[in-house]
């Protein structure tokens, strides 16, 4: 049986203990009391089989507010309707994911007046994306006579998809373009003698470029004129987004991937109001997610949805692969950005060799997303033999990802090695200059 007793019935209870305290003479008054202790036990069990069920009229749901999203807290409204003619005391719990963060408490104690509603709301935070599921909603009401607390399940169980935070990568957008750079981007700003674009004609101005110079509209005007270029708009940028091994690892509170997901968003929104079309390839062995190049906002709930639930492999990655697709799949020159870690040689060398595959038509540009600074580890003065052995240890991947890096720029591609901390911001100044010098 599902119910526990209330506060009456343990006053109700304790009030026939008192004349026991008075029976030590009188047997029969002992007995007067187990007939009233056993009557209030039968009339609590009465009570509840008489009113353990609620009327149909009486509902609880569970409501989302907002899509959930990593890190953010987010509210959920539990819904009470008493559509019946009888007002009921309530104890309400929900059942929520245990992965997430509770932010305050999530039951309540209330009054459901006959023919009205109540709101319950609490929060919560999801630390990772994927997929979480909330149980039933567990309702304790008063019985009709109040000596019993009945318990029952309301709801219904579903699941619920914890998205990347697009705020938290807007925000990044922001702050490492700043207002002039964002506006620049947003309003497609002309850059004179950039870009290849053509906009307009004018009259010649010492310093113009002779190559810019139109001979034909010279000739019918029998005056120089210079014909002016805008940086181009519908460019194609595509993001190569490694799921391997060394982008499991954990910085502070999330991993590499998570840390290169919000960067690549970033980026995306970035190029959303460039005017520019934007890809996304996530790759381990194989390829995992392809999304083509378009641009708008519903595309980028596209992406959304389709990153939730994706997670790093403790497996090597395939550059040859990954490139071979892309070759295979995108035509039109782009920018490929590709976000990936190196540390050893071996990797180092499959990743330059499969870059071939990408060039002449594409320019790459190779993002390694280190573990810290390396370069302030080896600046520190040693203070233990370990410490010695660290710096040694850090000096070898600096030489390995420089000398990575620099065959990359070799066959005509880009190059930043960066931390978690710096990933956004270099990656979207990288992209304002390939915009700003027309490089594609």
């Amino acid at each position: 049986m599902n119910f526990v007793f209330s506060r009456r019935f343990f006053i109700l209870l304790a009030l026939g203990f008192v004349p026991l305290s008075l029976s030590w003479n009188s047997p029969a008054l002992r007995y007067a009391v187990l007939i009233y202790d056993v009557a209030l036990v039968a009339l609590a069990l009465f009570d509840y089989f008489t009113s353990r069920h609620l009327p149909a009229e009486f509902s609880v749901r569970r409501e989302f507010e907002k899509r959930f999203a990593i890190g953010d807290e987010s509210p959920i409204k539990l819904r009470i309707e008493n559509a019946s003619p009888r007002d009921f005391r309530l104890k309400i719990k929900d059942e929520f994911p245990p992965e997430m963060i509770l932010g305050d408490v999530r039951e309540a104690e209330f009054n459901v007046e006959a023919q009205t509603s109540v709101d319950f709301v609490y929060k919560l935070t999801a630390l990772n994306r994927g997929k979480y599921h909330f149980g039933v909603i567990a309702v304790r009401f008063l019985s009709r006579l109040g000596l019993v607390w009945c318990q029952t399940a309301l709801g219904k169980s579903e699941s619920v998809k914890v998205y990347p935070n697009m705020r938290r990568a807007r925000e990044m957008a922001l702050k490492a373009l700043g207002a002039i750079s964002f506006q620049a981007v947003q309003r497609k700003a002309v850059l004179r003698g950039e870009g290849r674009d053509f906009e307009s004609m004018r009259d010649y101005v010492r310093g113009d470029e002779l190559r810019h110079i139109s001979w034909t509209a010279t000739a019918r005007r029998s005056k120089l004129t210079t014909r002016q270029y805008q940086i181009e708009r519908d460019q194609t940028i595509l993001i190569a987004l490694d799921a391997g091994r060394l982008m499991t690892g954990r910085i502070a509170d999330e991993t590499k991937f998570d840390t290169a997901i919000h960067a690549s968003l970033a980026l995306m929104a970035a190029a959303s109001r460039g005017g520019d079309n934007c890809g996304l390839m996530v790759f381990g062995r194989k390829v995992r997610k392809y999304l083509p190049p378009q641009k708008g906002i519903r595309y980028l709930d596209a992406v959304l949805e389709a990153l939730h639930n994706l997670e790093p492999e403790m497996i090597e990655p395939s550059y040859s692969r990954a490139f071979q697709f892309i070759s295979a799949n995108s035509k039109k020159r782009s920018f490929v950005v590709i976000l990936t870690d190196l540390v050893d040689k071996e990797s180092s060398k499959e990743l330059i060799s499969s870059l071939k595959l990408l060039r002449p038509r594409h320019l790459p540009l190779v993002v390694t997303i280190g573990d810290r600074d390396l370069n302030h580890a080896v600046s520190e003065k040693p203070k233990e033999i370990k410490d010695v052995f660290t710096q040694s240890a850090a000096e070898e991947i600096i030489y390995q990802r420089e000398s990575a890096l620099r065959l990359v720029e070799t066959i005509g591609g880009l190059a930043l090695d960066v931390t978690t901390n710096s990933l956004a911001p270099k990656l979207l100044e990288t992209y304002l200059k390939v915009k700003e010098r027309g490089l594609l």
